[in-house]
């Protein structure tokens, strides 16, 4: 079984899945927050490959992908730290980039060179289903899952779209726009999500906007697990001891299984 599927076996459970920006604030504290949130109770870590145009992303990660850009971070670099991570953790790896960087270095190459270092998936916000059938191929012939979003106006054709096409999990943005901390959650969320299950047999996870516990709470009660950024950047920035990372994500953890 596939360590993201293995994840979303377990009754019950919700996934705790935080992201971090390769290089953010530097490479050495990148590996030791990863390892942090391996340790504190994230079931998926998503590395974020810095892109100079991540146009999915609020200030918070345009920022970290920037200063990651100027400490001189590659895909290259994403790889070799991957390959450290999982000599020392089995919590599924899924890079999150953007597909311009995949297609200069090569979808196959790519694809191939994940599977060598043990990233489990892949999450591509620029790619639209109705395009991704190449690097379909090459992921699964690699081995690795590749993750669709789905957003609140998506139409029940694009759903359907998605549903067909994702592997591991379903990505649920929890509002129509950028990623960022935000101090509420959209009213129709629940409506949303409670829309894609009944077309998709995958696990939804939602991401965008989620900053606290009580958040981290309402949604575990509909979707399969969160997905959370900007706000472990925040406290990457603020706490460079990472104290406060290692914190908040236990307060997380203990909020989701409660």
């Amino acid at each position: 079984m596939r360590r993201i599927d293995h994840v979303f076996k377990k009754p019950g459970h919700k996934a705790l899945i935080p992201y971090i920006t390769v290089g953010y604030p530097d490479l050495d504290t990148t590996k030791k927050a990863a390892l942090l949130l391996a340790r504190g109770g994230a079931d998926i870590i998503e590395l974020g490959v810095p892109f100079s145009d991540p146009m999915a992303d609020g200030t918070t990660i345009q920022e970290s992908s920037f200063q990651a850009l100027q400490n001189g971070i590659t895909i290259k670099t994403c790889l070799e730290l991957a390959r450290i991570l999982r000599k020392e953790t089995e919590v599924p790896l899924v890079f999150m980039t953007y597909f311009n960087p995949v297609l200069k270095y090569g979808m196959d190459k790519f694809c191939l060179e994940c599977q060598k270092v043990g990233v489990d998936g892949l999450i591509v916000p620029d790619l639209p289903p109705e395009e991704g059938s190449p690097l379909e191929r090459a992921a699964v012939e690699h081995a690795l899952d590749l993750i669709y979003l789905l957003a609140p106006t998506s139409t029940s054709e694009r759903i359907k779209l998605v549903a067909k096409k994702t592997r591991g999990f379903i990505y649920l943005v929890s509002v129509a726009g950028v990623t960022g901390a935000r101090t509420c959650l959209p009213a129709n969320l629940a409506t949303f999500i409670n829309k894609v299950r009944k077309i998709a047999k995958q696990p939804l996870c939602v991401g965008f906007g989620i900053s606290s516990t009580d958040q981290a709470r309402q949604i575990s009660k509909t979707a399969d697990g969160i997905i959370i950024g900007s706000k472990l950047i925040q406290l990457m920035k603020s706490d460079p001891s990472l104290k406060s990372l290692k914190l908040f994500v236990q307060e997380i953890r203990n909020a989701m299984d409660s």
